[in-house]
């Protein structure tokens, strides 16, 4: 008997029967659960949660995105650990970093960037690698948001007996042209 009674009790509720004009619409049951689902698969994996909401075609944007902050922050990661280290060799004494040698490897008597222009880099290329961080971080985030958000929409009811459209009207008495919206909502 208490087998019965595990069966007999559905986890979904039935869908929600509407009628209108003798004609019943079905709709399916809102999943609370949806959105949260969407944010969490895109905090795993960038990209995951608009793959879930079946928005393929902001994938390659959220990735290229990401992707590109990534670049920019190993790119000034790599600047800056460059001037770092001819500015750590010029105060021990040596001359032998890249910037006194010019392009065939021959020995310059004066270096192409003075001790202050290697300190100017190092900061240059530090803010610019904190901020390429920032804004990668900032866009991970927004992936997370936009999977939610869009999974959330999904959720709202789009009909034709809900409806908000533009319209444009001519002005027969003096011809000119009116626009505005429409809302339209039928019972």
């Amino acid at each position: 008997m208490i087998a019965q009674e595990k069966d007999s009790i559905k986890t979904n509720p039935p869908p929600k029967e509407v009628v209108i004009d003798s004609t019943v619409v079905i709709r399916e049951p809102i999943d609370a659960l949806a959105p949260a689902k969407a944010a969490f698969y895109s905090a795993i994996l960038p990209g995951l949660g608009q793959a879930y909401n079946k928005k393929y075609w902001k994938i390659p944007i959220v990735l290229g995105a990401i992707g590109t902050g990534v670049y920019f922050y190993t790119t000034n990661n790599k600047e800056y650990n460059r001037y770092r280290d001819a500015y750590k060799s010029r105060l021990a004494g040596f001359k032998n970093d890249e910037f006194y040698f010019d392009a065939q490897g021959n020995p310059l008597t004066n270096p192409r960037v003075t001790t202050e222009g290697l300190e100017r880099g190092q900061e240059f290329y530090r803010r610019n690698k904190d901020l390429s961080i920032l804004i990668t971080v900032g866009l991970y985030a927004l992936n997370i948001i936009d999977a939610n958000v869009d999974a959330h929409l999904m959720q709202y009811n789009i009909d034709e007996n809900l409806s908000l459209a533009p319209h444009f009207h001519l002005n027969e008495i003096d011809g000119k042209g009116q626009t505005g919206l429409t809302l339209n909502f039928k019972f």
